[in-house]
């Protein structure tokens, strides 16, 4: 949603935040694979050091890559069809491996597991309308995106880092609930919308 509403004042901004990666002369899926990589990297040193401050905090950046190899493939001209799919695929993996880490660490696998469903269902509801119409990647404003988990998420874990200890597990589990809950009405909404749209369709212009 946030992403959709202000799409015209983030994108520069990314592409200001780009700036290194383009002098580099990093490739769009290079900056991709690097977001996954670290995500990765911070995942696998979560469940060693078990500290969602720190995991939260290196979420924050390593998500940044996220956005940016979008910036660079605009500023490079170097957007492409593969690497959209690549972005995409890379993301649905991002989220899964972040919420199994959490789930390993505070022993809560269910409202992961719904978490990451509703994720993928969201995501889905718009891919398998492509396959039925042509239809336009942005306009689909729903309440809580992938730009609006990220944020979450990261909140999530700094708060889990910053409040008692004995509070941590109440925290996590509340905050896992919530975001499930999020994440499964908007794939709700998501998919009404979809529906909505191809049933006009069937209709046909005087429908």
């Amino acid at each position: 949603m946030i992403d959709g509403l202000i799409k015209h004042v983030l994108d520069p901004l990314w592409e200001k935040a780009s700036t290194p990666l383009v002098k580099a002369r990093m490739t769009p899926n290079q900056v991709t694979l690097t977001g996954l990589g670290l995500i990765c990297l911070g995942a696998g040193l979560y469940l060693w050091h078990r500290n969602d401050l720190v995991f939260g905090l290196w979420l924050a950046v390593s998500f940044a890559f996220d956005a940016l190899d979008g910036a660079v493939a605009r500023r490079r001209d170097m957007r492409s069809k593969a690497g959209g799919y690549l972005d995409a695929m890379v993301d649905r993996y991002q989220e899964l491996v972040v919420l199994a880490a959490i789930a390993h660490v505070h022993d809560l696998w269910a409202l992961a597991l719904l978490s990451f469903a509703g994720s993928v269902i969201t995501s889905y509801a718009k891919a398998r309308t492509a396959l039925e119409a042509e239809i336009s990647n942005d306009g689909w404003p729903e309440l809580f995106e992938r730009l609006e988990r990220i944020i979450y998420t990261c909140v999530l874990l700094v708060v889990a880092g910053l409040v008692p200890q004995a509070w941590v597990p109440n925290v996590m589990a509340a905050g896992l609930l919530i975001f499930a809950g999020l994440t499964n009405l908007t794939a709700l909404q998501r998919g009404w919308r979809a529906f909505s749209m191809l049933r006009r369709i069937d209709r046909g212009p005087g429908g």
